[in-house]
């Protein structure tokens, strides 16, 4: 299933690996070992943070996602389940289905 996830990055820690010149090399290595499809790096809340698509099969699999960026960067994560054209696509019998029922 894929998914979308925001990162925000602490600006005490974002600053403190810019000046030790270890800000791109810690992201790197993280986005490297999470593999996502896609990543989107922007200003987030006024601080620094992106974007990853992913695809996970099962829950258990957050913790590996989400901890490198916790522990890594002293981010905040957020996860939401997307869908690409071709899903909405199969969805929309049951989206047609539910307004028919409770429109």
């Amino acid at each position: 299933m894929r998914f979308m996830l925001t990162f925000r990055i602490s600006p005490e820690k974002g600053n403190a690996l810019a000046r030790d010149g270890n800000l791109r090399p810690t992201v790197q290595a993280i986005v490297e070992e999470i593999n996502p499809e896609a990543a989107y790096f922007t200003p987030i809340e006024g601080a620094r943070g992106g974007y990853l698509v992913l695809n996970m099969d099962d829950a258990s699999q957050i913790p590996a996602i989400a901890e490198p960026l916790f522990i890594g960067l002293d981010a905040t994560v957020q996860i939401h389940p997307v869908m690409t054209a071709e899903d909405l696509e199969r969805a929309t019998p049951a989206i047609e289905q539910a307004a028919q029922r409770y429109g």
